[in-house]
This record gives C-alpha cells, sequence and structure tokens, in this order.
C-alpha cells in the first residue's frame, strides 16, 4: 500500500504524493456504492469532537505512523475549527502493513477510546510521531507512557491493550476501509463519497462547498 499525500515543507500546501514523476491522488475507484454507506461510517466510529448538525460528515481512514496523515493533521484541525457545529469529523483506522508500529498505535488509542479519552491519545501520537514512527521495534512502552500522562487507568489500559477484542476493533475500521477501495492513507470521504483531492485547499474547498450547498 501506498499513502496518497505526502508531507511537504509546507506542510500543508500540497498532498499529492510524486513517484517517479507520477502524482498519485486519491482515487474514486467507486467503492462506496459497491460496499454501502454503512461502511463509511459505523454506529461506533469515533468522532471527534461534537457532532455536527449532521448535514456534512468527513471521514478519515488514517495511520497514525503515516507522515501523509500527520501533514493533513492540522488541515483537518483547521477544518475543525472553521466547521465546528456545522460537520461531524470521524477519524477511522487503517494501519498499513509497512509501518511497524501502526497497529500498536491504534490498539493505545482504541485503549484510550475506552475510558472516553479518544481524541486526546489521537492527538498524542500526531504531536509525537517523529519520537517514535519509521522505527522497526514496538514501541508499545512508549504508548503506555502517553496512557500515564493523560491519568488513565492503568489497570484497565493494560487490559485493553492485551485484549484481542481492541486489536479486532482497529481492524474492524481498516476492514471497512478495504471494501471500500481504500488503498492509501489518508484518504478521505465526504458524506459518503471517497474524494479526489491533491492538495489542502481543495479539500478545503470541497468541504465549504458541501457546508454551502
Amino acid at each position: 500500500m501506498r499513502s496518497n499525500f505526502a508531507v511537504s515543507a509546507a506542510l500543508v500546501a500540497a498532498f499529492a504524493l510524486v513517484v517517479g514523476g507520477v502524482v498519485w491522488l486519491t482515487s474514486d475507484r467507486g467503492g462506496t456504492a459497491a460496499a454501502g454507506a454503512d461502511a463509511v461510517v459505523r454506529a461506533d466510529s469515533h468522532r471527534l469532537g461534537p457532532a455536527g448538525n449532521g448535514e456534512v460528515t468527513l471521514v478519515e481512514f488514517l495511520d497514525f505512523e503515516c507522515e501523509s496523515c500527520l501533514a493533513a493533521y492540522p488541515v483537518v484541525e483547521q477544518l475543525r475549527e472553521d466547521y465546528a457545529g456545522r460537520v461531524t469529523f470521524v477519524a477511522r483506522y487503517f494501519p498499513l502493513d509497512g509501518h511497524t508500529n501502526a497497529r500498536n498505535a491504534a490498539v493505545a488509542v482504541e485503549a484510550a477510546a475506552q475510558q472516553g479519552q479518544f481524541e486526546a491519545m489521537y492527538q498524542q501520537m500526531y504531536a509525537t510521531q517523529i519520537q517514535w514512527g519509521e522505527q522497526q521495534t514496538s514501541r508499545a512502552d512508549l504508548f503506555r507512557e502517553f496512557a500515564v500522562q493523560l491519568g488513565l487507568d492503568m489497570a484497565a489500559y493494560d487490559a485493553a491493550v492485551a485484549d484481542p477484542a481492541t486489536l479486532d476493533r482497529v481492524l474492524a475500521d481498516r476492514d471497512d476501509g478495504l471494501e471500500l477501495g481504500v488503498q492509501g492513507t489518508p484518504t478521505f470521504f465526504l458524506n459518503g463519497e471517497q474524494l479526489t483531492v491533491g492538495s489542502a485547499e481543495e479539500l478545503i474547498a470541497a468541504v465549504d462547498a458541501a457546508v454551502r450547498e
């Protein structure tokens, strides 16, 4: 799998990944229509902040170890600020096999979510990705330190991390993404339709247009 969006010096100026002179963008493969809208957002999907008015929903399939997701993160945060109360933001796990700690990170976030701290751990992963990303050994110990810093019940956290059901919850998101045709991260769906965007500006414009409809 490849990342659809790449980090640049401007960070949010462009999300296109250039490989051998070819620009790869998030592709619309018709997966949503084939898989059904239920696969885009589930009842247990994690919402970032208060839900909007129900008219616009932006879903991101993400990998916490993905540098491209880190590049998209401040754009999503800005959108959340600009469209608070008007757009529902949903984050879904899509750990890539090529990232050693992608599943560990997602499991840690899901364990925190079981104590009502999804967003805090989600933000911590991006704030610290440079410390643990692209490493070939498990950083589950570091993620546990994050849980301590958040003041979580550590017995409950440890039990959740060890429980296969927690990883199953992460992989359920990934499986939905695969069913929808997601091939890399980040991949966005706006009101159930997979977006084809090549820059922060295009993502912002798509959300703005949906809000104005």
